[in-house]
């Protein structure tokens, strides 16, 4: 079958062509501003694709068509789609029938940790002999790549609650047939997808409702919203984090973190299922949230079958995942460090978990509002509070200002001052050229510099490693 996709150059749709093409089909697809490493990867995969959306992109007429959520109305090969009436869908619904349906799917949902958390569990099986295929929101160290197609009956999903299409406004993850679903947290997040926390949660309530009686929820306990998940589940639950996470009204988590230690290598901690100890274990991941990331990983690969010595192995050996709290480079002794963070709750345990890592040392937060949930408002007392855990801050400019108005969108300059006002050297840059200036006659040798943002922050990165050096 030929599957075109419109808006291929997008991570999820990227690892959806490769996918297709493993399987056999003929894929092709289109994009506009298609950049490394994505053009490199669809090129290493034998994809055809174009840059620039064009309705000869259509010729000859492919089977099916699968248009991006970041496609919308007035895009012209989507409009000329409709007026010949060629069969289009979704990702979320192509990975449903093609990959998905009879299958023992693992899918990891949650506000925070999706990604790693996915990235551990397929790991996990990996190593306990039970080769799943994935597909995870970013790149796998362990795999070196974001997706994979085995023979094995089982498949692990991060399951995204963004919209699904402009035809399809529901969440990705109400497609994707959990027999083991994991929820690592629930708080509200995507303003521009649901209206309210109520809305929000419901998208949740409902992934949950998918799970067969003859399946298994896993849920973190350190946000009540999904603790309040556990009553409604259908299927048989276990619950995973912290004796400290929990009102005196609940039982002990189902899995359990004590003793965690801390170093520039990692992080080693105890499990406990129950109240029984399983034994001590060592990543090299760092925070308290990659513990519960962890935890989350090792109860569904053990609903999955996996043994607990495989598991320690595994968890040992993991990598990371590219743009989680990863060493970019150590120019002049200052070590530089790319994040995904973006939400405040993420923003503050990522800054946690830097500080437990490189104790004793400065640590410089370089923050990009660019998410839709970053850039507004209501949120910028979060970020003031977050921010607050670095020793110096550097705020970058709202990613698309002309959204919002004063009353609606957050003052990055009015952050830069209260973080002041609290003795903390913090400083607004409009532009991603200042910024790097700034950072560079600032910096200092054994400095920590954490940048963040969902996005490609301008191409900071790569100036500041250059400008440092």
């Amino acid at each position: 079958m030929h599957y075109h996709l419109i808006g291929i150059a997008g991570t999820a749709m990227g690892s959806l062509a490769g996918l297709l093409r493993a399987k056999g089909h003929e894929v092709t697809g289109s994009d506009a501003g298609v950049y490394p490493p994505m053009s490199l990867l669809l090129d290493e995969l034998g994809i055809a694709w174009t840059d620039g959306f064009d309705a000869d992109n259509l010729t000859p007429t492919p089977d099916r068509v699968v248009v991006g959520n970041a496609i919308s109305r007035g895009n012209p090969e989507l409009e000329a789609v409709l007026d010949r009436g060629v069969h289009y869908t979704s990702a979320a619904h192509t990975l449903k029938e093609e990959f998905l349906r009879g299958r023992r799917v693992l899918a990891v949902a949650g506000t925070h940790g999706k990604t790693t958390t996915t990235s551990i569990l397929a790991w996990l099986l990996e190593c306990a002999g039970l080769a799943p295929s994935f597909l995870v929101g970013g790149v796998a160290e362990n795999f070196g790549t974001s997706f994979r197609l085995a023979h094995s009956s089982l498949f692990v999903i991060e399951a995204d609650e963004y919209d699904t299409a402009y035809f399809d406004k529901g969440p990705k993850m109400w497609h994707y047939l959990p027999h083991i679903a994991v929820v690592t947290n629930v708080e509200f997040d995507h303003a521009d997808i649901y209206r309210d926390d109520i809305a929000y949660r419901f998208a949740f309530e409902r992934f949950v409702n998918l799970i067969p009686g003859s399946g298994r929820l896993v849920v973190g306990t350190d946000t009540e919203a999904a603790r309040a998940l556990v009553e409604r589940a259908p299927a048989p639950t276990w619950t995973f984090g912290f004796d400290d996470d929990l009102p005196d009204a609940y039982a002990t988590p189902s899995w359990s973190a004590r003793d965690v230690t801390h170093s520039e290598t990692g992080t080693r901690f105890e499990v406990l299922r129950g109240k029984e100890p399983m034994g001590r274990v060592d990543m090299p991941l760092s925070g308290v949230f990659n513990v519960r990331n962890a935890l989350a990983a090792l109860a569904a690969a053990t609903a999955a079958g996996a043994s607990w010595d495989a598991l320690v192995e595994g968890l040992s050996t993991f990598k990371t995942v590219r743009r989680r709290m990863e060493v970019i480079g150590e120019p002049s002794g200052i070590t530089v460090i790319d994040d995904f963070a973006h939400h405040p709750t993420a923003v503050d345990a990522t800054l946690r978990a830097v500080r437990e890592r490189f104790s004793g040392r400065r640590i410089v937060a370089v923050f990009e509002p660019r998410s839709y949930t970053a850039q507004l408002r209501r949120f910028q007392e979060g970020y003031e509070a977050a921010l607050s855990r670095a020793d110096r801050v550097w705020l970058a400019g709202l990613f698309r200002p002309e959204r919002y108005d004063r009353t609606t969108g957050m003052n990055p300059g009015e952050v830069a001052e209260t973080l002041r006002h609290r003795g903390i050297p913090a400083d607004y840059r409009a532009s991603v050229e200042d910024l790097v200036d700034g950072i560079r006659g600032d910096a200092e040798r054994g400095d920590v510099v954490v940048v963040m943002s969902n996005g490609g922050f301008g191409g900071i990165h790569q100036r500041l490693l250059a400008a440092l050096a």
